[in-house]
């Protein structure tokens, strides 16, 4: 039997909802083969700021880093908001945790699950040609974390400024991380930059070019990010493997998000080369229906089947969990976010109730 010992961020909103869900869903996957699990319930986020006075307590990195895996909810909220100052913000507190752990590389699969084909908003025969690539996103690097400043002109009012940097080792990091991957999936690889105008793409563009020789079976192509903007929504159905940088995946990897039907149920994982790996949804804290059952946990179930895969090395248990969410959904089971006319609507806790039966 195998012991794992996993670090719980329930955060805020609806956060502890979802992960309550997930937690049921991962205990019935132990029983099924054999595996048990200690819980550690760690402080981060709104709730932080609420309860100590700071979204990232002191110690934090140090308590996920004892730990095999990190499970998030969410975190964030109006009642946080960019008034505050950046210690007491929860956007602060991922960004420090991402750093503090070498979290450098975001997977977030987008992937149209079968039962939800109609709920995709592209045409029928684009959604029918099917949407199943991995968005790899560099994630301590680039705008978010450089230089900034705001000073005042002598004529044009104040100024701000945020520095975009790279280096060659965070690029090639992130691009193997990719190369990988897509021998793993479907052997291509898109790198995503704007070296028309910015020489950080130029330098991007250039070291992946130099990985791309070490990776022959692997099919590479670069690609404009204006260009990959239109055509995840033109033919996602061309893409496996989407590698880029910290800004402009955040943007494309939500914008793919949206093509798969629904936010809710999209996962992801944030990795590193030896700590642990930081698992969660893409969707938000959802205040407004936080405590009444209606969130989707799906994308924190679907996430901790990527902790099975990727921290844990366990791909039999991340199929079975990804295989009952399938089955639920094909049985017409649904939460408000992808109901449609659907009659099976479900809540938060019913819904993780099924896929525990499934599992």
């Amino acid at each position: 039997m195998s012991t794992f010992k996993i670090a719980l961020i329930r955060g805020d909103g609806i956060g502890p909802e979802v992960v309550e869900q997930t937690v049921r869903v991962m205990e019935r996957v132990g029983e099924k083969f054999g595996h048990s699990f200690t819980w550690v319930d760690v402080l981060m986020g709104g709730c932080a700021t609420d309860a100590v006075g700071k979204s990232y307590p002191d110690g934090t990195a140090e308590i996920c880093r004892a730990c095999d895996a990190v499970l998030l909810g969410a975190v964030g909220g109006p009642k946080w908001g960019s008034d505050r100052p950046a210690h007491e913000r929860p956007e602060t507190a991922l960004l420090a945790i991402r750093k503090d752990l070498g979290l450098y590389a975001n997977l977030r699969p987008a992937a149209l699950r079968p039962a939800l084909a109609d709920a995709c908003p592209l045409k029928r025969e684009t959604a029918e040609a099917g949407i199943d690539l991995m968005m790899v996103r560099e994630l301590t690097g680039g705008i978010y974390f450089g230089k900034r400043d705001k000073y005042q002109t002598e004529d044009r009012g104040v100024e701000a400024t945020d520095l975009m940097a790279y280096s060659e080792l965070e690029i090639e990091r992130i691009g193997r991380r990719a190369f990988e991957l897509a021998r793993l999936r479907r052997g291509k690889v898109t790198s995503v930059d704007k070296a028309n105008v910015l020489e950080t793409s130029r330098l991007w563009r250039a070291t992946m070019h130099r990985l791309a020789a070490e990776y022959p079976d692997v099919a590479y192509e670069d690609m404009l990010v204006d260009n990959c903007a239109m055509q995840l929504v033109r033919n996602p159905g061309q893409f496996d493997v989407v590698v880029t940088e910290n800004m402009f995946g955040d943007i494309l990897s939500d914008e793919a998000s949206m093509i798969t039907g629904s936010i809710g149920l999209l996962p992801s994982a944030s990795i590193g080369d030896s700590a642990p790996g930081l698992y969660e949804p893409i969707h938000g804290s959802a205040p407004d229906i936080a405590g009444q059952d209606k969130a989707n946990p799906i994308a924190t179930i679907l996430s901790a089947a990527m902790m099975f895969r990727y921290s844990f090395h366990l791909p039999e248990e991340a199929g079975a969990i990804e295989a009952a969410v399938d089955r639920v959904l094909a049985a017409g089971w649904h939460t408000a976010d992808t109901a449609g006319d659907a009659e099976r609507l479900v809540g938060t806790r019913e819904m993780g109730r099924l896929i525990c039966e499934e599992v």
